[in-house]
């Protein structure tokens, strides 16, 4: 019999949550395939079968906090793989038959392929032309069933929270997860140890808009990625820093830390909270290195695949407020960092360019920053750099003016 025992995951970290069993009691199970997912308060990570055989689960259930070292499970290797009976053939038949039957006897709905709703209440959807956005799913997994569509039918322009009934009263307690309660203890303390200040400034989207358009469909033919915004923003702020360094720098107690390089951290709201990944050395990256470093890592973030390194050692940050539809917010420092940027939603607005009123892609900008180690001046030039070079994408080639370089001014 081998012990599974909670793995070390960081030399801070004594405690874990169990978020899920992916395997049963008594199943049989492969070497390294995953039995269960733990929490600790920076990052989820898997438990994997250090042998093949049958599983004994533990006395942890899934939300139990359970201590470094405690034991999670056990396997019995010496336990026969069970023999395996062809299912394939028997399963397919009516599996087909179903599908048949189905197909001829449900009318083609309206309903968008990402709303989850079964062939009944589709149906009814389609033909009351019923908005799903204003039905309540009961279903598993939000699914919506056919007695949620007679409920928005019955009770037009009424819409109950997800779960509840119209008029309920119903309040519900949940545990916080570790990664909540390190979110909150982080942010008060980021609020209550830091001087913190918000700067704002605007920027003109226009340039880095036409850009994109006119290069994208190249660009992801020969780089395999997206050309987003985010490319453009890191790069930014990578010149930015080495222009400023101190926002690029942390407070240690007496001391200043500065760096010679700029690890960027960015922000990514996931469905247990926001987490905070590190893209290293973006000066040192190209554009097309730090679109593929995004979208792995927000596809990390999104799957609770990110590590403690991932999470650790970033020297500023960048956080989109814009993807939800926030116009303008002070974001809140990402201790122990200095500095962070805020981009937020393009928005077209009239602006007077060369004495005439025109409309342009605006965006707004925020650096909160903390003022112990970062001054007024510094602060406002480097959010003055960013929209510069954002304004005037040339210049992140070589951090300069090509006309001014040209003519060595």
């Amino acid at each position: 019999m081998i012990d599974i025992k909670v793995p070390t995951v960081g030399e801070s970290i004594s405690e874990v949550t169990l978020l899920k069993w992916n395997k049963k009691d008594g199943e049989y199970v492969e070497r390294d395939e995953v039995i269960a997912e733990l929490e600790s308060e920076k990052a989820t990570f898997e438990v994997n079968a250090e042998q093949a055989g049958v599983l004994k689960l533990g006395s942890v259930n899934e939300g139990d906090t359970i201590k470094i070292g405690d034991l999670l499970a056990s396997i019995d290797e010496t336990a026969a793989k069970p023999a395996t009976t062809p299912k394939a053939a028997t399963a397919s038949a009516p599996k087909t038959e179903t599908t048949k039957s189905a197909t001829t006897t449900t009318p083609v709905t309206a309903v968008s392929n990402d709303i989850k709703a079964s062939p009944v209440a589709s149906a009814i959807i389609a033909d009351k032309k019923v908005d799903p956005k204003s039905v309540t799913p009961s279903g598993y997994q939000g699914k919506i069933m056919k007695d949620d569509v007679l409920a928005a039918l019955s009770n037009p322009g009424k819409k109950a929270f997800a779960g509840a009934e119209l008029y309920s009263r119903n309040v519900r307690t949940e545990k916080m997860s570790n990664l909540r309660k390190t979110i909150s203890r982080r942010l008060v303390e980021a609020k209550n140890t830091t001087a913190m200040l918000t700067t704002f400034n605007e920027v003109d989207m226009g340039r880095i808009m036409e850009i994109r358009n006119k290069h994208k469909d190249k660009f992801k033919e020969m780089h395999g990625v997206g050309l987003g915004f985010m490319s453009f923003f890191a790069k930014a702020c990578s010149v930015a820093l080495a222009e400023w360094p101190s926002v690029n720098a942390y407070i240690d107690g007496d001391q200043l830390i500065y760096h010679d390089y700029a690890d960027i951290s960015i922000a990514v709201s996931t469905p247990r909270g926001l987490t905070v990944p590190v893209m290293r050395n973006v000066e040192s990256m190209s554009m097309a290195d730090i679109e593929k470093k995004v979208v792995e890592l927000a596809g990390k973030a999104r799957d609770s695949k990110l590590t403690t390194e991932e999470l650790t050692g970033g020297t500023f940050t960048i956080t989109n407020g814009g993807v939800f539809g926030s116009l303008m917010s002070t974001p809140i420092i990402n201790i122990p960092q200095s500095a962070i940027l805020g981009m937020h939603k393009i928005q077209d607005r009239p602006m007077v360019v060369n004495g005439q009123v025109v409309v342009r892609p605006m965006m707004y900008l925020a650096l909160s920053y903390d003022h112990r180690i970062i001054d007024g001046r510094e602060s406002v030039s480097f959010l003055v750099r960013v929209k510069e070079l954002l304004e005037n994408p040339e210049q992140l080639l070589i951090g300069k003016d090509p006309v001014k370089t040209l003519l060595e001014l």
